[in-house]
């Protein structure tokens, strides 16, 4: 009798956080939801923007302090009803890593340490803005395209930082004397050389160098196509393909998810009638055999 009777708890339990979970992916899953949610994150982009002012502060403190309050009383719900749309899911959410970007920024706003300290805090609010990312799907690639691309980018700076030493010693041997002002230590020469790599200034350097050495025509030469040609073109292959493979991960996990969001409002209401009903039938017959 006590195990049949956990078991019928469980059941309980179950249908329970079915019916929660249901109730909060309509809302969740609702267009009007992410557009109040999106519309919300602006308006807080915006007060950011207008506690710049210190005029508008002081006039304007007491609504723009009422205004902030409310935007964090929406993002709480907002975490509170994604929440309750994974109770029969728990695991999905936290696989989410925007799930887990939007928890901590909606939970460092009620730490004691967070909210008396104003610099922390706002910091901790401009990060509200990236939650934008969420409702812009090709925004969410470029940023995986982004992370992705990391591993690749960090071969590109040492690959890029032992050209610039190698090249800034070269321009120390042969310029140091000459002109100081640029290539008197390495520090000087490797500043140089990054500036030119925008090839901003380039003319002005080949010219000086010219009056100092014929070679410095080479150097300069062989500097720029490396640095500004091979070396850009190689970060931006990275980028690029970094750029697919995200595209392609979307896509992945678009048809891991379900229906696209784009889909027809009808088919996904069929599609979810379907999935309620598989659901409720399997409650059902549980229930039938325990008793």
């Amino acid at each position: 009798m006590p195990e049949q009777h956990n078991q019928t708890s469980d059941v309980e339990s179950r249908s329970v956080r079915l019916q929660l979970a249901r109730r909060c992916r309509v809302i969740t899953e609702a267009r009007w939801f992410a557009l109040t949610v999106f519309a919300v994150i602006l308006l807080n982009a915006a007060l950011l923007g207008l506690e710049t002012y210190s005029g508008l502060v002081e006039e304007w403190y007491r609504w723009i302090r009422l205004t902030e309050h409310g935007c964090l009383a929406v993002f709480t719900v907002e975490i509170l009803l994604r929440l309750g749309a994974h109770a029969d899911r728990p695991r999905d959410f936290v696989k989410d890593p925007w799930n887990l970007f939007d928890l901590a920024v909606v939970l460092c706003a009620f730490l004691p340490v967070v909210r008396e300290n104003t610099t922390v805090l706002r910091l901790l609010r401009l990060a509200r803005v990236l939650r934008t990312a969420r409702f812009l799907p090709q925004l969410r690639i470029v940023l995986a395209a982004v992370a992705r691309s990391l591993p690749g980018t960090l071969s590109f700076l040492l690959v890029g930082a032992l050209l610039l030493y190698v090249y800034a010693m070269v321009g120390w041997v042969f310029f140091g004397r000459h002109d100081p002002e640029h290539y008197g230590s390495i520090g000087r020469a490797v500043l140089t050389l990054f500036l030119l790599m925008t090839l901003d200034g380039i003319g002005e350097a080949v010219h000086a160098g010219l009056e100092i050495s014929r070679w410095s025509l080479v150097y300069y030469a062989s500097y720029v196509l490396l640095a500004s040609f091979v070396l850009v073109n190689v970060l931006i292959g990275v980028v690029i393909t970094s750029l697919d493979e995200a595209r392609e991960m979307e896509k992945e996990e678009a048809v891991q998810e379900g229906p696209h969001p784009d889909a027809q409002p009808e088919d996904r209401r069929q599609v979810l009638a379907r999935i309620t009903a598989a659901r409720q039938a399997l409650d059902d017959l549980e229930r039938d055999l325990i008793s």
